[in-house]
């Protein structure tokens, strides 16, 4: 498939020279950059928070129109700010992949689903000091994760919520079948500090553009439908389906069931979601401000952003690089080293200069939002500092 190309700036404007002499030059990409942008150092992320607010209502009016509530995961931001514009928006609660996400976000909701397994006391021990207001949901796949949790729970005093996690394709974890499911069900249940809330599941496998996932969804529902059946016949009707994932998520209501989608990636979008169909162009929020630093080898420009602000990740879906250059559709970074981003210029007009800026849509945002201390938020012609709070594991 052909990438849906990122929009290109085409405004001119008119240079009166020194000889009096009026010419036109066409915008490079640093046209792209506003002006409360300019005098920052790069390479920096960038947060139009506008488009943030815009995204966030998108999401919550889709899963309100089919009845679905919205539980984001906020492994792509990693931030207080963002959080709480998630849930002003209308999220109900948040997820989250770690103790320090879980830690940290429990400044802003009562309501947290660690979705991934609880293995390991001193994971264990940290969940269990989280505030007691806290709503503690943990998805599983084992006895041994459960019967762990289940011993941690009742000596901190506290109840703790499980989802059973169910595999529908990824193959990543989750049970393998509707037998094991209501298995690991009825040992939730029985657990004195344990209560079952529900089956999670992620279709991480269907990356496919939004128009073509018809026969990996069917797929997924069906084995979907079976694992529901299974537990209705055994008296374990789930009381939350858990379920979604950025690229399914406009389809999200074809899944059998599903009560809560936990969709992240779509608060700031990125390179791949343009390329799935997911999103156009003017929903990416998130973007690497850098600057051209070289232009020495003939027929390529050098940029101040290396895998250590865009993260050294290929495109998951179709095209090639690290990353989409706004304004120039034609353009991506092809290369990078630890500081470096290489932009071959084969094929287009565009002519950078040393001291140019760009800004950098990268293919996966939250491993490059993961990278960052701190986000710039540009919002109503002004920038200010974000920070990065529930980075890193301490």
């Amino acid at each position: 498939m052909n990438p849906t190309p990122f929009g290109t700036n085409t405004n001119t404007e008119t240079n009166t020279d020194t000889d009096s002499r009026t010419k036109t030059r066409t915008h490079t990409p640093s046209a792209a950059v506003p002006d409360a942008l300019r005098d920052f150092e790069t390479p920096v992320a960038v947060l139009d928070v506008a488009r943030v607010r815009a995204n966030a209502r998108r999401v919550v009016a889709y899963c309100a129109g089919h009845g679905l509530r919205w539980r984001p995961h906020v492994k792509t931001h990693k931030s207080l700010r963002v959080a709480r514009i998630q849930l002003e928006a209308g999220a109900a609660g948040l997820t989250v992949a770690t103790p320090r996400e879980a830690e940290i976000m429990a400044e802003v909701t009562s309501d947290l689903l660690l979705a991934y397994p609880p293995v390991g006391e001193a994971r264990l021990r940290r969940l269990m000091a989280l505030p007691a207001a806290v709503s503690l949901t943990v998805a599983l796949d084992s006895e041994r994760a459960l019967d762990d949790l289940a011993a941690s729970a009742e000596a901190a005093g506290r109840r703790v919520g499980v989802f059973v996690e169910v595999d529908l394709g990824m193959h990543r974890v989750g049970v393998q079948g509707p037998d094991e499911a209501v298995a690991l069900a009825r040992r939730v249940r029985a657990a004195d500090s344990l209560d079952f809330r529900g089956i999670l599941f992620y279709p991480g496998h269907i990356r496919l553009p939004v128009e073509e996932q018809d026969a990996d969804l069917a797929a997924a529902a069906s084995r979907l439908d079976a694992v529901r059946e299974a537990l209705e016949r055994a008296d374990l009707e789930p009381p939350v389906v858990s379920g979604g994932s950025t690229p399914t998520i406009w389809r999200s209501h074809d899944f059998p069931g599903i009560t809560e989608v936990r969709s992240g990636t779509c608060i700031f979008n990125d390179r791949d979601m343009v390329s799935l169909g997911v999103c156009k162009e003017d929903a990416c929020a998130y973007t690497i401000l850098a600057t051209v630093v070289s232009t020495a080898v003939p027929g390529q420009a050098v940029i101040d952003a290396g895998s250590k602000a865009l993260a050294k990740e290929e495109l998951r879906s179709a095209g090639a690089g690290y990353g989409a250059l706004l304004g120039h559709p034609e353009l991506h970074v092809a290369a990078l080293s630890e500081e470096h981003g290489i932009i071959r210029l084969a094929g287009s007009d565009w002519k950078p200069r040393v001291g140019d800026r760009v800004r950098v849509v990268p293919n996966h945002v939250c491993v490059s939002v993961n990278l960052q201390d701190r986000i710039l938020a540009f919002e109503n012609g002004a920038a200010e500092a974000w920070p990065v709070e529930a980075r890193g594991r301490f």
